[in-house]
This record gives C-alpha cells, structure tokens and sequence, in this order.
C-alpha cells in the first residue's frame, strides 16, 4: 500500500471513529417502582403486581452502541418493598450500581451500552423470584452502531414479546423457586394476550403486511422454566442470539431460549398472499396455558403496527 494510501485509509478510519463519538449521546431512563394491581388476562381479572411504571413488562428502553444511559429508579413512597435494577446490557458494579432502593427513595447510576443486541432488565431485590414473579421485568434493545447492513436488514416491522410465569399465589415466594403453584403461562403480562383462536376475550394480535420481514425481540422472563420458541406455518429467516448482528443463525425451525435470555427473530412470510402464523412456546405445557402469539400476516395491515412506538403493544 502506497504512503497516500495508508494516509488516506487513516483519515477515513479518523473520520468514521468521529463520526461514531458524535453519534454517541447520554439517554436519560427514569421508572418509578410500583406496587399495584394489573389485568392479567383479556377478562381483566386483576392481580397484585409489582411493577416498572406500573405496567407488565415494564417500558421499553431503546438505545445505541455506545450511548451512555444514565438511569434513575425512584421507589414510590406508598410501596411496602425495596426494590432495585439490573440491567442486563450493563458491565457495572452489582452491589453498587444494582442495590436496593427503599420505599421513598431513589437511586441514580449510570453504564455505558457497550454491545449490541437485545437484553432483559429486572428487579434484583430479594426474594429476587418473587420481584421478578410478579412483574419486575422488560428490555432493554440496544442498536448497533453501524446501523443496518446486509447480513442485519432493516426490518418492516418491529415487535416485543416478553413471556413469564403466572403463580396467583403472588405472597408464596417459595413455591416460585420450587417451580410450583404456576398456571399460566403470559406473553407481554397477559394469559393468550394475542390469541383470539384461543381466547374469544383477545381482541389484539401482531400485524403485518404479506412479504414484511418481521422482528420480534423476546425476552424468556420465566423463572425456571427455558421457552422452545418456534413460528407455527414459519420459520425463523434469521436469529440473532442475544440480538447481537454478529451472532447469526440461519433457517431455524425452533430456537431454545434460556430463563433470562433474550433473543432476535426474523419471520418473513409469502408474499403472494395472506397468511397466518402462531408464535409459540413449543413447550405445550406453556403454549396451552397461555404461550401463543397470533401474527396476521394481511394487505389491509394497520400501517402503524409494529412501528415506532407501537413494538409493545398493551
């Protein structure tokens, strides 16, 4: 390589490596730990809920490779629990950064989202079950900072799904680690939230129009148990293992994810004409209890669905 070649490779490198430091930004995420009562099912049978902004999976955190989150928990005063954060996609101190925060307090650290991908954040306090249980979860996706290329397209639609274990038993934090007393199985805090085939109660499922390449970012929130998480009438065109652009599996029918794991899926249906798939846990004790996710795939699909804000739908 000539002199005028290394100099004009170094100056490209120097101006990409810029580039990205002023694409890098702080995010600020504030949540308020709540202790409140949530609709468990599409009947709107309610259930004593420990919470992230008092919702199930808590708010959906979005940043990019690089950026520095700087993140506030405040415990309400009106809670009887301490309880903390653990962000997964943070490389921090776990008896600093994810300590508890008592009721009427809040506690404020920061990490910098150094690798890309898709991660599960959740409650840390002890009994760290029963916190997690009864709802102390979501995710948090971080974007690469190279964007999209072609081994990792941009997606026509976007969508979170987050599966847990239901124990109505919401005081008996032994019976959750024993892996006991759980009946249903919830996807994004509810019992067949997407499913009218098996709950005439659902009036929601994920949309799309016919040839869309799908993603769906998931989150195996459940305390014991791993989800088989398979496209019923699909096949996954793409896993990403933690999300990661470089972790790239290709064709797979059914792909195991672990208790705390969260994953990448590409779906994309034919595009001739309209078709339908069951996103489910292939573990039929979950799927039947509650695991499965209707996607339609169809021409007249609401534009807004699976975009922007719209990736979680309540």
């Amino acid at each position: 390589m000539s002199i005028r070649n290394m100099i004009a490779v170094a100056a490209a490198a120097a101006m990409s490596l810029s580039a990205g430091a002023v694409l890098a930004k702080t995010v600020h995420v504030t949540m308020h730990a709540k202790e409140t009562t949530v609709k468990i099912d599409n009947k709107g049978t309610e259930y004593p809920a420990w919470t992230f902004d008092g919702a199930i999976p808590g708010p959906v955190v979005r940043v990019t490779e690089g950026d520095t989150v700087e993140f506030t928990l405040i415990n309400d005063k009106e809670n009887t629990r301490a309880h903390s954060m653990d962000f997964h996609a943070a490389v921090v101190d776990v008896l600093k950064e994810f300590a508890t925060v008592n009721p009427g307090e809040s506690k404020k650290f920061t990490f910098v989202a150094r690798y890309p991908g898709v991660f599960m954040y959740h409650c840390g306090a002890m009994p760290m079950q029963q916190h997690i249980a009864r709802g102390m979860y979501g995710i948090i996706i971080v974007d690469p900072k190279g964007g999209y290329t072609k081994d990792y397209p941009k997606p026509d639609r976007e969508y979170v799904l987050v599966q847990s274990q239901y124990f109505p038993n919401a005081d008996d934090d032994n019976a959750m680690l024993l892996n006991e007393g759980w009946t249903n199985a919830l996807i994004n805090g509810k019992i067949f939230h997407y499913d009218p085939v098996h709950d005439p109660n659902a009036t929601q499922v994920l949309e799309a129009k016919p040839g869309e390449r799908v993603r769906i970012y998931f989150v195996n929130a459940n305390i014991n148990m791993p989800v088989a998480f398979h496209p019923i009438a699909g096949i996954w065109d793409r896993v990403y293992i933690s999300g990661n652009p470089k972790n790239v599996l290709y064709g797979v029918q059914t792909y195991t994810v672990a208790e705390a794991e969260a994953d990448a899926f590409d779906i994309v249906s034919p595009a001739d004409r309209p078709t339908n798939n069951a996103i489910v846990d292939h573990t039929m004790s979950a799927a039947m209890r509650g695991a499965i996710t209707v996607l339609m795939n169809k021409p007249d699909a609401n534009p807004k669905a699976g975009k922007g804000d719209n990736i979680l739908i309540r």
